[in-house]
């Protein structure tokens, strides 16, 4: 297959082709997901940094096998890949594996505070812990089914343990659990035993926050149980919570060993924290007493694979309601906008009652009230007077006779006495 041009390549005009990631991990476009683990383990130990100091290119073939794995080992990214190529890929937000042996001090400090800050980093076992196991150079610790065994194990190194289970206990199924009080961090790991008496790494689970414990676990049954990779939406959920919810069930995938044959397994827990060692528990019991529990587990897998289904669907029609919804909401703020501005518009009309200017033709309109007010009460005094004029008419006319004789009388008596007295006087 021709090597493709990614989208942001092209854009930045890097001259650089991406290689096929089946080609880079030799392998064909039918493989399963066991030979594509194969592949990698013995690529990254191949050229991994521990084993290829100061080598350049050891160190560019290293990135392009763990970057093809990352892509290849992810069931929704093979098929994005396999259909549309990287262009439908998001390279840039793709979670690389980090070997933290591989790290200097330096930079396990930093990721440590981005683990911290909650950035998620995928971590890959030790490359020198996996070529000891290949080598058959590991102590392996015999485990009695049912009995529990607690230690510590150090900051990326790695306990060995083998099981022996006969015909009937490999029918009922086996389950592996390990527990963590301090809440640390650490793979569970199987090994397939190779023909050299070396050890393969087959499978791995990252511990998990689980109340107030760390767990991990590996259930062979005997049919199809599944695993749920938390790392893999990790990235979109603090980028675009909303898309997140919907991808929340693509990294529920089903394990690619469903059942142990009768002989002698080889698990291990592996120390993934950064700085500090790990206070595990580990027990391996046979799942022959546990019937109920396998039917419920089976069903309840069932029903996380039917809303998975019925998630990618209801996406769908999320989208289109949540489209109608954005619609009616930048409408409901024009429309809000358009009131507020009718109000304000409306608001500044009645101020302008208030103003300097109105206030004087209101205090004219007073003075004129005023001098209304006036005329009233000189009009009422008027008639008033007018009344008490006419009244005393009344009045003089009923006593008019009266008075005028008096007046004639005393005319009378003072034309008289003034007679008298000139006769007197002459």
């Amino acid at each position: 297959m021709p090597a493709r041009r990614s989208k942001s390549e092209k854009k930045g005009g890097e001259k650089q082709l991406r290689r096929d990631p089946y080609d880079v991990l030799g392998l064909s476009r039918n493989c399963t997901d066991q030979e594509i683990k194969s592949a990698y383990r013995k690529m990254a130990l191949k050229y991994h940094p521990d084993k290829n100091a100061n080598d350049p290119v050891a160190a560019d073939m290293f990135k392009e096998v763990t970057f093809s794995y990352n892509i290849l080992s992810h069931p929704e990214k093979r098929r994005q890949y396999d259909a549309a190529g990287f262009e439908a890929v998001d390279a840039e937000s793709k979670e690389l594996e980090l070997d933290l042996s591989s790290l200097g001090a330096v930079n396990t400090v930093f990721a440590a505070l981005f683990s911290k800050l909650g950035v998620p980093i995928k971590t890959t076992v030790s490359a020198t812990v996996l070529e000891e196991a290949l080598n058959g150079r590991v102590s392996v610790v015999p485990l009695i089914l049912g009995q529990a065994m607690s230690r510590k194990v150090e900051k990326q190194c790695a306990h060995f343990y083998s099981v022996t289970i006969a015909e009937e206990e490999a029918r009922s199924g086996l389950v592996c659990r390990v527990e963590s009080s301090n809440k640390s961090k650490f793979k569970l790991l199987y090994f397939d035993q190779d023909h050299n008496i070396g050890l393969s790494l087959a499978l791995q689970e990252d511990s998990r926050k689980t109340g107030k414990l760390t767990t991990a676990g590996m259930y062979f049954l005997g049919f199809p149980v599944y695993r749920l990779d938390q790392t893999v939406n990790s990235m979109a959920q603090a980028k675009d919570p909303e898309s997140a919810f919907f991808k929340k069930l693509d990294g529920f995938q089903p394990c690619e060993v469903t059942e142990l044959e009768a002989g002698t397994h080889v698990f291990a827990i592996y120390g993934d924290n950064f700085f500090k060692s790990v206070n595990y528990t580990i027990k391996v019991v046979c799942a022959a007493h546990f019937t109920q529990e396998k039917e419920d587990l089976r069903s309840i897998e069932a029903e996380i694979l039917t809303k998975r289904a019925e998630l990618a669907k209801f996406e769908t029609e999320y989208r289109e309601v949540l489209s109608q919804f954005s619609e009616m909401t930048s409408r409901y703020a024009q429309e809000m906008q358009s009131i507020e501005e009718l109000l304000k518009q409306r608001n500044e009309i009645h101020a302008a009652y208030t103003i300097a200017a109105p206030m004087k033709r209101s205090s004219s309109k007073n003075k004129s009230g005023r001098n209304s007010l006036e005329k009233t009460a000189a009009r009422e005094e008027e008639e008033e007077e007018e009344e008490e004029e006419s009244s005393r008419r009344n009045r003089n006319r009923k006593t008019g006779g009266a008075c005028e004789k008096s007046v004639r009388m005393k005319k009378r008596w003072y034309k008289l006495q003034l007679k008298a007295h000139k006769k007197k006087h002459f």
